[in-house]
């Protein structure tokens, strides 16, 4: 498995990213939001999923482990391949995403490409008890906007199920200095 690329992007095309790893181009399909928020020649790390089938391997990228871990609990859903869990992820921000589905709003699902009301509902049947509790919108917008969004410790702490602001807060007061493992265990501990 690919865990994750990290390099230069070298191109950028329909919703994919060719990320140059010392020389070699992966092609990674991105959603929306992380398609647009990275530009040619610069470094970028993406988290992988890495889809084996018969006839193809793709590579599906996130800018955050959180969006990652939404993906992947999308894609157990019947119905929802990788494509429409990409598609979903690129109606908002992983945030908005994960709470739509917490609170069972399946028309704000339903804004997805390919994806109509019996999937989205489906979404939300399955997995609104996975995600955690829904937050506000507005508030975890302006918080995500001054947030250091390469914070990996932040990453972990929202895939184990913290909210954004949660995940702050536990953060507050723990030395930036610590590895990301240390940094998750004392944040923790709180």
């Amino acid at each position: 498995m690919i865990a994750h690329v990290s390099g230069t992007v070298a191109e950028k095309f329909a919703s994919s990213i060719i990320v140059d790893v010392q020389g070699v181009g992966y092609e990674v399909q991105v959603a929306a939001g992380d398609f647009e928020a990275t530009s040619i020649d610069t470094a970028a790390k993406f988290y992988t999923y890495h889809q084996v089938r018969e006839q193809a391997e793709d590579l599906y990228g996130f800018s955050s482990l959180a969006a990652k871990k939404i993906f992947e609990l999308l894609i157990t859903v019947q119905g929802i391949g990788p494509k429409a869990a990409l598609a979903i992820l690129s109606i908002g921000t992983t945030e908005q995403v994960r709470s739509a589905i917490a609170s069972g709003d399946a028309v704000y699902i339903t804004q997805a490409n390919g994806v109509g009301k019996k999937s989205a509902e489906r979404v939300v049947v399955d997995l609104s008890d996975k995600v955690g509790l829904p937050t506000q919108y507005a508030v975890a917008q302006t918080v995500q906007a001054e947030l250091d969004t390469s914070d990996e410790a932040l990453e972990a702490l929202i895939a184990l199920g913290y909210t954004l602001s949660d995940a702050t807060k536990a953060l507050e007061g723990v030395d930036v200095k610590l590895s990301t493992s240390q940094r998750v265990k004392e944040a923790l501990k709180k």
